[in-house]
Formats: structure tokens, sequence, C-alpha cells
């Protein structure tokens, strides 16, 4: 059962792979998203044509990375971190995940709103989730604007606590995603 296994102190390989190669997968999206909007060139289309393909794979690693950390749970935070530290950790890791699966089903669903295709790659397009709509389109890239732009706040709010967790408080905490469990270190999960 999930609760009474015993887990080491750092997060497991295939965690610490796909939190890393989903960070650059989430800081390429944000850079690609404000240079679509930031240009009418022809790299708008060459932009777009990345960000679709990208959007989707980054919302089939976020349901794998789920069922991750579910099957494996996190490390505990360092037991002298203070109660509002350990809050925000959890909601904005909580925000982090619920954004890293809305933007890209919002983008899917505005795009078909819009009557546009979700193409990933030569061959394979995606379904309309809805009928082609002027008004739920707008709508739909309203929130999928605003959206990104919180996501882009949260991100930065998370790089600065690691930066903090390395430089200030020196903890366990980047090292238990940077190089994995510390030797002989267990847990249990709770």
């Amino acid at each position: 059962m999930r609760n009474s296994m015993h887990h080491q102190a750092g997060f497991s390989l295939i965690a610490r792979v796909l939190h890393w190669l989903m960070a650059l997968m989430v800081i390429t999206m944000l850079f690609v998203g404000a240079g679509m909007v930031a240009t009418v060139s022809e790299r708008h289309a060459w932009l777009l044509q990345l960000h679709k393909p990208l959007g989707i794979t980054i919302l089939l690693l976020v349901i794998v990375r789920i069922g991750v950390r579910w099957a494996h749970g996190t490390p505990p935070l360092p037991s002298d971190l203070p109660l509002w530290q350990r809050l925000a950790a959890k909601l904005s890791h909580l925000a982090l995940y619920a954004l890293m699966l809305a933007m890209p089903l919002i983008g899917w669903t505005m795009e078909s709103a819009g009557g546009y295709p979700v193409i990933l790659f030569d061959g394979v397009t995606l379904p309309a989730l809805v009928e082609a709509s002027p008004g739920l389109y707008s709508t739909l890239r309203f929130m999928h604007t605003w959206l990104a732009y919180t996501l882009f706040l949260i991100v930065q709010l998370h790089l600065a606590a690691a930066l903090f967790h390395v430089l200030v408080r020196r903890d366990s905490v980047m090292p238990s995603m940077s190089t994995g469990p510390l030797p002989g270190a267990k847990r249990s999960k709770g």
C-alpha cells in the first residue's frame, strides 16, 4: 500500500528526469509563446508549429509526472522550515501542476474553437475538442494568455525558492531534485 512504503529522502530518478525535462520544455514554451505574440513575420508560423506539439508533449508528460509523484511520493521538506513556507511550497506545486494541465487543454480547445487544426507532425492531427465558435475562441485566447502570465510568475517564484534553498538555507531541497536520494536515507510516506 502506498502510505506504508518506505522511500529514500530524494526524488526518484524518473521524477528528476521528468522535472528537468519539463522545466526546459515549459521555459521554452513560455519564450515561444512570447515570440508568437511579438511577431507577425514568417517566424510566427514556425513558432506556432513548434508551440502546438510542445504543448501536447507537456500535457502528456505532466500526466506521467503526476502518476510518478503519486507512486513515489516526495521527500520531506526540512523539519525546521516555517509552516508558511511549507504551505507556499505545496500551493505553488499544485498551481504548477494545474497550469501544466490546463494550458495545453485550453490551447487545444481554443484552436478547435478557432477552427484551426492541432497538428503534431506530418500526418498526425488531433481531433477538435469543440465546434468552431469565435466567441469561445476569444474567451479561451484571453484565458490562455493570462494563465501563461500566471505560469511565468509561478515559475519565477519556484526558481527564487530553489535559489533560496541553495544559497541561503543550504539545505537538502535542491540536492533531492538534482542528485537524488542520499545513501541510506529513508523515510515513510505520509
